[in-house]
């Protein structure tokens, strides 16, 4: 599928292919950052009365192919819906670029995954579009807290992986200004225990009514900043 080549100056930023409760909140989010975010759908009229309703200046709406031109490219579509083959169109234009991948492979009820524990939607993300770079991010973070990042304990954690820096740092400098807390994460794999914690995440947040409004932050204290007597027990035990 052919797409028209766009000058840098009229190139969005980030590139969201869907228009669900994820995408949504993704396109204005990175908007109020002063991105400029392409919102993508394969029905127009609808993508054009969501970015409306938003009334976010620097986001649009356009079709996916418009979408997949941009900078970097976020499909914000399920693997059980398809998400492999409709990138599949767009494998030529996505060499080379950055695909933010915020994918869980859950199945339809929500109750376990789809793919075999051994691999993560990241990865084999990464192995049909081997010459895209693949950044797993959001994957931890449910639709609702975009629209309060806020926790009393402070922003929410991003959980950031990928095989390229390079492109981790791209992405990275994409999310400047935008509510929450990134932690490099690691390589490309390490999206198997993201996805399988946010799985159980899912799973108590129901039980103990805290969904959707649920992600986690990273708590604790650099040794620097650690109490006497806990350096001191450590010391004792040491020995």
């Amino acid at each position: 599928m052919s797409t028209r080549k766009l000058d840098d100056d009229e190139r969005p930023s980030i590139g969201i292919l869907g228009t669900g409760r994820m995408g949504v909140r993704l396109a204005a989010m990175f908007g109020r950052a002063g991105r400029k975010t392409i919102l993508g759908s394969r029905d127009l009229a609808r993508a054009q009365r969501i970015v409306a309703g938003l009334n976010v200046p620097r986001v649009r709406a356009g079709s996916y192919e418009e979408a997949a031109a941009a900078q970097a490219v976020l499909p914000a579509i399920f693997i059980r819906d398809g998400l492999f083959n409709l990138l599949e169109d767009f494998r030529d234009i996505l060499k080379d670029k950055i695909v933010v991948d915020i994918t869980n492979p859950f199945n339809d009820d929500y109750s376990d995954f789809i793919l075999p524990w051994s691999t993560s939607g990241a990865e084999e993300l990464q192995k049909r579009f081997p010459l895209a770079r693949i950044v797993g991010a959001f994957k931890n973070v449910w639709w609702e807290v975009f629209d309060a990042p806020h926790f009393q304990e402070g922003l929410s954690d991003v959980f950031v992986v990928s095989d390229h820096d390079g492109a981790k740092r791209e992405f990275l400098a994409l999310t400047d200004g935008t509510p929450f807390r990134y932690i490099d994460a690691g390589a490309l794999k390490n999206a198997r225990t993201v996805e399988r914690m946010t799985l159980m995440m899912g799973e108590l947040g129901r039980r103990y009514e805290y969904h959707p409004r649920m992600s986690w932050r990273m708590l604790g204290e650099r040794r620097s900043e650690r109490a006497p007597e806990t350096l001191r027990i450590d010391r004792l035990v040491a020995r």
